[in-house]
């Protein structure tokens, strides 16, 4: 398995993608939808996110990438955020942030994509990266903690009211 950049050379990977999450986590298919509509359009909006292009407000430079296995499919897709440096990001987002396809969960799909991840950070010269989970999401804490995450304490979110593990991870 490899992390690569969006490309829309993956599109049918990515509907693929999209509709298990359509199907199987509603509630956070939306983030892909735009996917979904114009693969293009979407990629090339992850790459000047990348680049610092083009930046909604409170928003900061930010590097995707997906999960790929040997059968070209996309298990995963992983952010990189470049710096945490906004309350939101720097209290409840953090530097990284993923999501594992539903129908790739539990296979250790997650840990490997952090793993990968926590190397491209160091090239962007992030040397302790914050990844949070949710508290009672305790899978997404687990791969947290095998990549070395040490929890440093738990906190209410303020942007989405609930309880958020932050843990630190030295790179």
């Amino acid at each position: 398995m490899r992390l690569i950049p969006p490309s829309s050379q993956f599109k049918e990977a990515f509907a693929r993608f999209y509709q298990d999450f359509k199907h199987n986590d509603p509630e956070n298919a939306d983030y892909y939808a735009e996917g979904e509509n114009d693969i293009e359009r979407y990629v090339s909006r992850l790459s000047n996110e990348s680049l610092g292009i083009d930046l909604k407000p409170g928003y900061v430079p930010c590097s995707h990438f997906w999960l790929i296995d040997e059968n070209q499919s996309i298990r995963g897709a992983i952010r990189i955020r470049h710096h945490i440096e906004n309350e939101f990001l720097s209290s409840e987002a953090g530097h990284i942030g993923y999501d594992i396809a539903p129908n790739f969960r539990g296979q250790g799909n997650g840990k490997m994509m952090l793993k990968l991840a926590l190397a491209e950070a160091r090239k962007l010269g992030i040397s302790k990266a914050l990844v949070t989970a949710d508290d009672d999401n305790l899978p997404s804490r687990k791969v947290i903690e095998a990549n070395g995450g040490q929890l440093e304490n738990i906190i209410m979110g303020k942007v989405f009211p609930n309880l958020l593990a932050r843990y630190w991870i030295q790179l």
